[in-house]
């Protein structure tokens, strides 16, 4: 990757004034959008306990919303290159936090759920942008490049940060303010963005709604289908059809994206051979790490007894491992390359999911999991904040919204694809056994485990495919 690639057409006047005010508006409406993909984690017991969600049907609270996140972020980045990545930054950024007042007023699980799918549709709007804005804002090399490792140290450690921040506001006020607490800064960002954040150029680009709609019904269709499977088991006729059809309509939007003229995922972007790496591994990375938050968060509640609060202040150790590696990125990524880094990395998870898979019901935090969360939180920073620089680094100005659109889509698509398997997983493993509720949680959770570090495994042999020549 040389120096020249980096560069882009010289940033618009205003940009060079306030750097550092533009991308602390970008930083923390990324921010707030990863957060809500964690957050409601530690306040999953009592919202089921509230609005009366079955254990499997939970997940829906989680995957209604990464769902349709991940399904429509290509539209909404194509939707950038039409109406104006700003424009769209700040109207995906007012429906998301409309949509979040709405989930906190919700009065029943069906009212939740289609906020929580209103909140997806907005963040499918402004993701894609925040990447892009990023990438045409800061021209300079090294300080896009910083500008990339913040967006990474904010898109990783967003995962486990919005479950500390979530047992706070649970445990103080209600499960409630996990959502309200977006209402102001979404505000904020809405308000600030269009004074401060420079518009770059429009390109002549129309929406691929074929491509759209095909690849957003056909991961819908897979995730109900892995839900329903933990429902109703393997047998039932519905299960299958959903399955089936999640498969051919996959399979119909790439035949889609191949021909089109402006497709939402341009397939060249995959040409470059790392940057093909690092889509694959930003698939299985959340993948892998969504059954950790999912199920922890349910066994240190519900097995161990911590309070939301406790909880919350569990992931605190991996937050702070990740968050200081994230920050060594930009210096450590022009020395080691790629391929070391994610081969660590992604090695690291391995060993720590492998280890969860020996919970019992009598395990303590300390001895149980702090070291295998140590390791998850080590093993992402390495493994996944290297990877925005890698494919935004590179990507021409016209393909910016594209490809942060799929390195998103992907990052989302892999977290709720994976967390239906694992609840899936979690069903097979637990139906018609004996025992009380601890002992069918764990037996659960440890069997969705042994799948998690299979899952990790395929990262690490992705990123041995890394060249270990390149350097940025």
């Amino acid at each position: 990757m040389t120096e020249q690639s980096l560069l882009s057409p010289p940033a618009p006047p205003e940009t060079r004034r306030r750097p550092a005010l533009i991308l602390a508006i970008i930083l923390t409406c990324q921010l707030m959008l990863i957060l809500d993909a964690t957050v409601m984690n530690v306040a999953l017991p009592p919202i089921q306990a509230e609005l009366g969600f079955s254990r499997t049907g939970l997940s829906w609270v989680m995957n209604a919303y990464s769902l349709v996140f991940g399904g429509f972020l290509l539209l909404g980045g194509r939707a950038g290159d039409l109406f104006g990545r700003r424009r769209m930054f700040v109207i995906g950024t007012s429906v998301f936090t409309v949509a979040s007042l709405a989930g906190g007023l919700a009065t029943s699980a069906e009212l939740l759920i289609v906020a929580r799918i209103a909140q997806g549709v907005g963040a499918a709007m402004a993701g894609p942008s925040t990447l892009a804005l990023i990438a045409t804002t800061f021209t300079e090399p090294k300080a896009r490049m910083r500008a990339l490792a913040l967006f990474s140290a904010m898109a990783s450690g967003g995962f486990a940060i919005g479950l500390i921040l979530g047992g706070l506001l649970t445990q103080w006020f209600t499960w409630r303010a996990v959502l309200f607490i977006n209402v102001p800064f979404g505000a904020a960002i809405a308000l600030l963005a269009p004074k401060f954040v420079p518009e770059p150029e429009r390109r002549r680009a129309h929406l691929d709604l074929p491509g759209a709609i095909t690849g957003t019904a056909g991961v819908a269709s897979l995730v109900y289908g892995f839900i329903r499977a933990a429902q109703e088991g393997w047998g039932d006729a519905l299960t299958i059809v959903a399955l089936a059809a999640g498969l051919t309509l996959i399979a119909t939007f790439l035949t889609i994206e191949r021909r089109a003229r402006q497709p939402l995922m341009p397939l060249r972007l995959f040409a470059d051979r790392n940057r093909a790496a690092a889509y694959a591994n930003f698939f299985f990375g959340p993948m892998a790490m969504m059954s950790m938050f999912f199920f922890l968060t349910q066994f240190l509640q519900d097995v161990s007894h911590f309070s939301a609060l406790a909880t919350g202040f569990a992931f605190l150790p991996m937050a702070a491992v990740l968050f200081t590696v994230t920050r060594l990125v930009s210096r450590l990524l022009p020395k080691l390359g790629p391929k070391k880094m994610a081969a660590a990395g992604t090695a690291a998870m391995v060993v720590g999911l492998t280890w969860l898979t020996q919970l019992t019901p009598e395990s303590h935090y300390a001895t149980g999991m702090l070291a295998p969360m140590i390791l998850m939180g080590f093993g992402a920073g390495f493994a996944f904040s290297p990877l925005n620089i890698l494919i935004m680094g590179t990507v021409p100005a016209e393909d910016a919204g594209a490809a942060g659109g799929v390195l998103q889509t992907l990052q989302q698509g892999g977290a709720t694809l994976g967390l239906a398997i694992l609840v899936t997983v979690f069903g097979e493993a637990t139906r018609g056994i004996g025992g009380g509720p601890e002992t069918i949680l764990v037996t659960g959770m440890t069997t969705a485990f042994i799948a998690s570090a299979l899952i990790a495994a395929c990262t690490f042999a992705v990123a041995m495919t890394f060249r270990a020549s390149d350097r940025p």
